[in-house]
């Protein structure tokens, strides 16, 4: 009994402490792996892994083969972490099975098996090898004989020396199962010395066995003879899944034999399937489920062939489905686990507890994966494993079982020490102590136990439940919890409210887009409870952060929470429900809203039937917002037309019940589509979606072509132009052009077709076609329908022929440095054909190519001009000739003329004026031009009013002027030479102010200098502003 009481208070304790400190078994972490160690090592040493995790930190020891291992004892062994390390390790004392024990004060798991095996190759006894002889023909098999060993090999045989080898075909093959050689049919090149060599793939050691000499016997050669299967699977192959499963199949005949592979079953081989060696070796990566089965390899030649067959079986390691997880629970509570793993063959299960089998008794259940434990007592907790094991391979799963056992406990679960309730709601006080088993409980009312009636309920759980509350019920109530372990209470107060009652409800009501309303939610409750009101709309709470647009709370006082809706919108339609919730209830009230707006777009737009210039159509009523439709209105669009537009349609006006209409006035083939708009008495409503796309049919061509004229063209020509008529006025496929043309005064059209409805132009070509004459003119329209109308009769003229001679007497005269006058006279009348329209002035500097010349063109009977914009003092030569719409004439002799010097590149300096009565006299210094400039032969005087842009001006040969002017104005004066170049740099603009006195002098060439002179003096305004000449 002591022990027991022991138990609990460790368990107790270590429970308690669990809560704060996470203390728990051990938990693998790392499990050790099977390995093949090689006897060759320099390594010396073996290391199997194993980490754990736990708290007490776990202790970890060792199994071989089921028996403990004394690390302490044994100096063979060590312990590193976790890990067990074997020093100097031998074949026969360490070979075996090993597993990681992990225990802490919660308990014991052992770890998955690791198997240790010794790999290693020794060497080959014989060192002689009788010699082989065989018949030329006769098929061969050298026995390799590998010597001891541990490990997996691989075979490959040298032929005579090193490092020739045997080469691998259909011919020859080498078993990695047994080691042999297989010659199928040997050859004169087959004799010579044959040495196996036999590499284990762990240590990677080689050995070669004794040379075998083959010999050819001279007894004659070997016959035909069908295949003798020499190299063939086991009828029974175990596959695991997913590994690599390997067939080999060889045999020997003469012819050599031919190998192919099949299943027995029918099924096609799996895709996955590899062959090698010339099909002496299937391989299938991978292996699953539905690569198991008999297969066949085939063996043939000319004599015959012969069949081996093998089973393929399936095999799984055990996989976890299911594992167990760690339980936490209470005294005499009832505990199970189920543990599923998949394998093939299916797994058989066992327990361990605290690393040693768990059997069934009593209390404890064990079947197939499941372990119950009834009436769990504090000897159950521990460590717990469930085992899953076939011939194939065993897995582990651990959790752990804690068994809770403590008296009731409130420190973390007190009553709560305020519940509000209203009067005649219902109420429940919870009481959930910490205990272990569950304890009984019982309540008080004060100092009064507590007793149950048909309003007062204690449930399962402990808690208190109170139905139809009154202003009575209010007080302080005890739960008192007890079990075998003791017993503890925790009090709390109820407190009881008035209930709170909606005093003014939303109302349904009925208005149009665009209004705004205000749905009432009033109510009366207990103003020391804080009151919140929220509002739903078709089952969503209002965002009135997201929302605000439209929806705001509005009230002004805690006993209201109206909703103001603004500017409503279709949208807002539904059910609002107005919630209200205290501390101790809460209530709601619903209204509904409908909300009459424009009708919504009509549906199922449909063309029943299309004509030239019609359209039938149907559809159905979209939905009318509580305002019934009055009217209908169809629109079309084309591919030609800017957007949606109203049509024409019969009737004219579509009542709201009308559900058809005929579109008329359409274009013939041009393809339509149409919508419909639906009006109600509140609006116009949103479009339905467009029809589908029909063309209307064809019809003979209305529009002729605009604006029929032409003329011009090359000789011969008569060249008739127009507008084209737009493709939606073609009204059919197949459009084009009729022209029709005649001499002015005759009967007789002539006609031509222009098959392009894009064309808009024509040339007749005719030798005889005279120059420049008239013609009535007319073009018309067809389609596939036939011929539509003729525009209107115009008169065009037929090309003309370029003038024939030149202009005569050409003169040239240069008028300034930048200016050449050009005059000729026009060709005699009767020396040339061709109307003339213009002429012609090509100029080029003498420096420059003729067909870079300028050209200027004159109009009409002009026979001078003027050529600007020329190099001053430089040979330009000039001709002239007539152009017409038919082209340009020859062209006139050139003449020369060398442009004159440029004017004075300096303007006149030292310029002053003086003022006297009404008169302004000015004064400046002579202009001298440069060697390369003309000579001045005077000066020119601008000037202007300050407010005024005319300019007058005065010519004189002299260095100073007298203007008469009145002195009520300010003036702009300028001053430049002039000369045979043409005028020269003019001065900068001097300003004269306007002068109150009737005597001032002045000099300079600022526009913002002046001075106002005294009656008594005469003051020298100098304004200097001097260029050098």
């Amino acid at each position: 009994m002591r022990l027991l009481w022991e138990l609990l208070v460790l368990h107790s304790v270590m429970l308690c402490l669990a809560d704060d400190n996470t203390l728990h078994g051990p938990v693998f972490l790392q499990e050790p792996d099977s390995l093949i160690f090689p006897l060759d090592s320099e390594e010396k040493k073996v290391k199997l892994s194993c980490e754990v995790k736990g708290n007490p930190r776990p202790t970890i020891g060792w199994k071989l083969n089921g028996s403990s291992i004394d690390v302490g004892m044994d100096f063979h062994y060590s312990l590193l972490g976790g890990a067990l390390l074997i020093n100097n390790p031998n074949k026969s004392q360490d070979a075996g099975t090993y597993q990681c024990v992990a225990t802490n004060p919660f308990g014991t798991i052992v770890s998955r098996e690791a198997k240790l095996q010794f790999a290693y190759l020794e060497n080959f006894k014989t060192r002689t090898r009788s010699t082989v002889s065989v018949r030329q023909g006769q098929g061969m098999v050298l026995l390799c004989g590998p010597p001891p060993h541990s490990g997996e090999l691989t075979y490959a045989w040298i032929f005579n020396e090193y490092p020739t080898f045997v080469h691998q075909d259909n011919r020859r093959f080498v078993s990695q199962e047994t080691g042999n050689l297989y010659i199928a049919k040997v050859e004169t090149s087959d004799v010579g010395n044959y040495t196996c060599v036999v590499t284990n793939t762990v240590t990677n050691s080689k050995v070669l066995g004794p040379p075998t000499p083959l010999v050819l016997r001279n007894d004659g050669v070997m016959g035909e003879y069908e295949p003798k299967i020499e190299v063939q699977f086991p009828e029974t192959v175990p596959s695991a899944k997913g590994t690599t499963v390997k067939l080999e199949c060889f045999a020997l005949g003469n012819p050599v034999p031919t190998i192919s592979w099949r299943r027995a079953d029918g099924k096609q081989l799996p895709r996955k399937a590899r062959r090698h060696r010339s099909s002496g070796l299937l391989e299938i990566p991978n292996f699953q489920q539905e690569d198991a089965g008999l297969y066949e390899c085939v063996a043939e030649n000319v004599r015959g062939k012969n069949v081996a067959r093998g089973q393929l079986t399936f095999y799984a390691q055990p996989s976890w489905t299911q594992q167990i997880r760690d339980v936490r629970a209470a005294i005499e509570e009832r505990v199970s686990w189920e543990c599923r793993a998949s394998g093939r063959p299916k797994p058989s299960y066992r327990w361990l507890k605290d690393g040693e089998p768990l059997l069934p008794q009593g209390r404890v259940q064990l079947e197939q994966g499941s372990l119950t434990i009834a009436n769990v007592s504090l000897s159950d907790a521990g460590m717990y494993q469930c085992v899953a094991e076939n011939r194939h391979g065993v897995i582990f799963a651990s959790a752990e079982l804690s068994v809770i056992a403590i008296g009731p406990d409130f420190s973390k679960t007190l009553l709560k020490k305020l519940t509000l309730v209203k009067v005649g709601g219902d109420v429940i006080i919870e009481c959930k102590p910490k205990a272990s088993p569950r304890p009984t409980y019982s309540w008080k009312k004060g100092k009064d136990i507590l007793r149950e009636n048909e309003r007062i309920t204690v449930l399962d759980d402990g808690s208190l439940r109170i139905v139809n509350v009154t202003k009575a019920d209010a007080g302080s109530y005890t739960c008192t919890a007890t079990n075998h372990f003791g017993t503890a209470s925790s009090t709390g107060s109820l407190v009881v409210k008035d209930p709170t009652r909606v005093m003014v409800s939303p109302f349904s009501m009925d208005v149009t887009v665009g209004e705004s309303i205000v749905l009432p939610c009033q109510v009366s409750h207990d103003h020391s409870l804080d009151i919140a009101f929220t509002w739903s709309f078709n089952g969503h709470l209002i965002d009135f952060d997201k929302d605000g647009d439209h929806f705001e709370k509005v009230g002004g006082q805690d006993s209201a929470g109206d909703l103001m809706i603004r500017s409503i919108q279709l949208k807002h339609a539904g059910k609002y429900i107005c919630m209200v919730q205290t501390s101790v209830d809460k209530l709601s009230a619903a209204a509904d809203l409908i909300v009459r707006g424009p009708p919504g777009p009509p549906e199922a737009v449909t063309i029943e039937e299309v004509t030239d210039s019609t359209a039938q159509l149907s559809w159905r009523p979209g939905a009318d917002n509580h305002s019934p439709i009055t009217m209908y209105v169809v629109q079309a669009r084309t591919p030609f037309s800017v957007g949606w537009q109203a049509v024409s349609t019969v009737p004219e006006v579509i009542d709201g019940r009308t559900f058809t209409a005929t579109v008329v006035g359409l274009n013939p083939w041009v393809e339509y589509e149409f919508r419909v708009v639906a009006a109600n008495l509140i609006g116009i409503g949103e479009p339905s979606s467009p029809s589908e796309k029909r063309r209307t049919e064809e019809a003979l061509p209305e529009v002729t072509p605009a604006n029929v004229s032409g003329g011009g063209g090359s000789k011969s020509e008569l060249v008739i132009t127009w507008e084209t008529v737009p493709e939606e006025l073609q009204n059919g496929g197949g459009f084009g052009y009729v022209v029709a043309f005649r001499p002015l005064g005759t009967v007789s059209w002539m006609q031509t077709v222009v098959a392009s409805p894009d064309a808009a132009r024509y040339v007749f070509r005719n030798e005889s076609l005279p120059p420049f004459s008239p013609y009535e003119v007319k073009v018309g329209v067809y389609n596939n329908k036939g011929e539509g109308s003729f525009s209107p009769v115009t008169v065009v003229y037929s090309a003309e022929e370029e003038p024939t001679r030149a202009p005569t007497t050409v003169l040239a005269r240069s008028i300034s440095a930048s200016d050449v006058e050009v005059s000729w006279a026009p060709p005699w009348e009767s020396q040339h054909k061709g109307r003339i329209q213009g002429y012609e002035v090509r100029c080029w500097r003498h420096d420059e190519k003729e067909e870079n010349a300028k050209r200027i063109r004159t109009v009409g009977n002009q026979t001078s001009t003027k050529v600007g914009n020329l190099r001053g003092n430089a040979l330009y030569h000039l001709a002239v000739r007539a152009y017409n719409t038919a082209g340009t004439g020859p062209s006139s002799a050139a003449v020369n003329v060398t442009t004159k010097k440029p004017p004075p590149s300096q303007p006149p300096g030292n310029i002053v004026w003086n003022s006297s009565d009404s008169k302004i006299i000015l004064n400046w210094d002579q202009v001298k031009a440069l060697d390369n400039e003309s000579e001045v032969r005077g000066y020119k005087v601008l000037y202007r009013w300050n407010r005024e842009s005319s300019t007058s001006v005065i010519e004189t040969n002299k260095t100073s002027v007298e203007l008469s002017l009145p002195f009520d104005e300010d003036y702009i004066i300028e001053i430049k030479p002039f000369s045979d170049g043409g005028d020269g740099s003019s001065s900068e603009q001097i300003r004269i102010p306007k002068i109150s006195n009737a005597y001032a002098r002045g000099s300079g060439s600022s526009t913002s200098s002046a001075c106002t002179l005294s009656a008594l003096s005469v003051i020298m305004i100098s304004l200097t502003a001097r260029s050098s000449l």
